[in-house]
């Protein structure tokens, strides 16, 4: 992210934390940038869309994050595997609470790690 734009009011805490890492390693970065159209009814009108969390520009990489459940998280999956579908050369992974745990440990971020962890009910 460049340093002439504002910060993002970003929905969770686990985003404002992944930017924290992307900005220390000088990976560029954008916050939610597109809005993929995934399904319509009869008369054309979009009933389901996704925005990814991130855009990673030099690396054309789309990240979703997620510190949900592993239940809701199949939400999640049928819109990436949508996204597969309709948008083949779009690259997008979802990141889930372990990916991000283990990315914030291997960058010296244990005290901020472990408070991602969630809940016994959220494993």
């Amino acid at each position: 992210m460049t340093t002439e734009m504002p910060a993002p009011s970003f929905v969770h805490p686990i985003e404002e934390e992944f930017a924290r890492v992307l900005d220390y390693y000088g990976i560029r970065w954008e916050y939610e940038p597109h809005t993929f159209e995934l399904q319509w009814d009869d008369e054309g009108k979009v009933t389901q869309a996704f925005s990814p969390d991130f855009y990673l520009p030099d690396q054309d990489l789309y990240v979703e994050l997620t510190t949900a459940r592993p239940k809701l998280v199949t939400i999640k999956n049928r819109k990436i595997r949508r996204m597969a579908e309709l948008y083949p050369d779009v690259n997008v992974q979802l990141w889930k609470r372990s990916d991000l745990r283990n990315l914030m440990i291997r960058f010296g971020m244990d005290d901020r790690a472990s408070g991602i962890m969630g809940t016994a009910a959220q494993k």
